[in-house]
């Protein structure tokens, strides 16, 4: 249960100014706690200053460790898991908790066990008296009564895991025979059927002959630590694989959008042989606040007859779902706008189409066909921004026609509007995340749009129009992505 103190604040990352503050105080509280492990290992032969000895040991190794992940906390995520991070012995360390923590203060390093500590007990065995001493928190860790006393070296492995066993016996063999220091773990099943996990580290205590005497240890309960390790490891594995997932989607997302949208490289001319041919350029500008492609099209396309598709789009929606839906709807409209089917209608098919999709979207969209010999725009939309014209460097909006968005109503149905375009006349087509960045709405995005007026009129070609747009807008944290297209009415 939360304190009530904190018990209605809601939750917060911390303070760069906090972390600092507690690394600072946990490096000194390292230093302080070494001081005293010096001053406990004056008399190798008081048992009871070897175990003060072994709980400094130990509580430097955890403030080494707590100094790591507070450095990992300050510093945020990590991009990659960094070499080291498998497991939870050797941490990534921040800046102020190098290679060796204590070298700020001139102390010696420990040798690291790389866990921090939850129960602790510590044993001697006297191989002279076959004398046992154990401390209390020992038997509560191995829940043995102290009637049933402690356990020699040869009853020990009796409550460890069978595939353990051979790493218990090799360290206290290491221990009794070649003086080597103790330091492993190893799973017991306590007298209540419970399984622990236990870190011992210990080492051999010598005679004036140089002969082994005695052995004690400091046995540690990790367990729960090494729960939380494999939690730590599989939320960093799972977060991977995520973003392993996101690259690759991203990947495919992008790759079939560059499959289907025009790939213009400046401007693209329609209707040559007619009275009034159509200079067009478009561009995509992706979302900033995601890195995943998103449904938004621009076409333009040549029809039978010398008409000139004209449509930009966008559906609901991110990654490789919204762009195949979007492949989709794109190559039904071009089919349809082919078979001369109008404007209206089109918009009509789209919406049955994509209310029948498997992946249910919805999306907004405008469709125009443009006749060069009459010199006239038919178009229809479906919940989209009207075109903008700009005539003599003065830009207004088209009047809409009615349309809702595709997907949201069955049957819906689409009208058109009709519009003399004049040699000379710049339409300007975009979808909504063009004009709704983070700190705009849609109205003061397109009194911004409309106010390139003058700019637009001494543009040269659709591109450059396009680039004036871009350069307006393009530096926008917007938190969609966004098509614009810019069509050139020629003289």
């Amino acid at each position: 249960m939360p304190s009530p103190l904190f018990a209605d604040r809601p939750a917060q990352p911390p303070e760069p100014g906090a972390v600092d503050a507690l690394i600072s105080q946990t490096r000194r509280l390292r230093g302080e706690v070494d001081a005293v492990r010096r001053d406990a290992a004056a008399d190798e032969d008081d048992p009871r200053q070897r175990w003060q000895r072994a709980l400094c040991d130990l509580a430097v190794h955890q403030l080494d460790d707590l100094g790591a992940q507070l450095g990992q906390l300050r510093a945020g995520v990590p991009v990659e898991v960094p070499p080291g991070m498998e497991t939870g012995g050797e941490a990534v360390r921040d800046a102020d908790f190098t290679t060796d923590p204590g070298a700020a203060y001139g102390l010696p390093a420990p040798a690291r066990t790389g866990a921090l500590l939850s129960r602790v007990g510590s044993a001697e065995w006297n191989l002279l008296t076959d004398e046992v001493s154990w401390s209390e928190e020992l038997y509560r860790m191995f829940g043995r009564t102290r009637e049933n006393g402690p356990m020699s070296l040869d009853e020990m492995p009796t409550m460890v895991f069978a595939e353990d066993q051979p790493l218990l016996q090799g360290m206290v063999t290491d221990c009794l025979i070649d003086g080597k220091p103790i330091d492993g773990e190893f799973r017991i099943v306590r007298t209540d059927g419970r399984v622990r996990t236990v870190h011992m580290t210990g080492e051999p205590v010598l005679d004036s002959d140089g002969c082994t005497a005695s052995m004690w240890a400091v046995l540690r309960d990790v367990s729960e630590l090494r729960r939380s390790e494999r939690a730590v490891r599989e939320s960093r594995a799972g977060l991977e694989r995520s973003r392993d997932v996101e690259r690759t989607e991203r990947r495919v997302a992008v790759e079939l959008q560059e499959a289907v949208l025009p790939p213009w490289r400046g401007s693209l001319h329609f209707a040559h042989d007619g009275p009034a041919p159509l200079d067009v350029a478009a561009h995509y500008l992706p979302a900033a606040s995601t890195g995943l492609i998103g449904g938004d099209w621009y076409d333009a396309l040549a029809l039978p007859g010398g008409d000139a598709l004209l449509t930009v789009g966008d559906l609901t929606g991110h990654g490789v779902a919204a762009t195949s839906s979007m492949a989709m709807l794109l190559g039904a409209l071009r089919g349809m706008a082919v078979a001369g089917i109008r404007p209206a209608a089109l918009m009509g098919h789209l919406n049955q189409l994509l209310e029948a999709s498997v992946q249910p979207a919805l999306g907004s969209a405008m469709c125009c066909r443009y006749d060069p010999v009459a010199q006239t725009l038919i178009w229809a939309q479906a919940g989209h921004p009207a075109p903008l014209l700009f005539r003599d460097g003065t830009g207004r909006a088209l009047r809409r026609p009615e349309g809702v968005l595709l997907g949201a109503t069955a049957g819906a149905a689409y009208e058109e509007a009709e519009t003399r375009l004049l040699p000379g006349d710049l339409l300007v087509l975009h979808t909504d995340g063009l004009t709704r960045g983070s700190s705009t709405d849609d109205d003061t995005g397109a009194r911004r749009l409309l106010a390139l007026g003058p700019r637009l009129a001494g543009a040269r070609d659709a591109r450059e129009g396009v680039r004036t747009v871009v350069e307006e807008f393009g530096e926008e944290s917007r938190e969609d992505d966004a098509c614009v297209m810019v069509v050139r009415v020629g003289h």
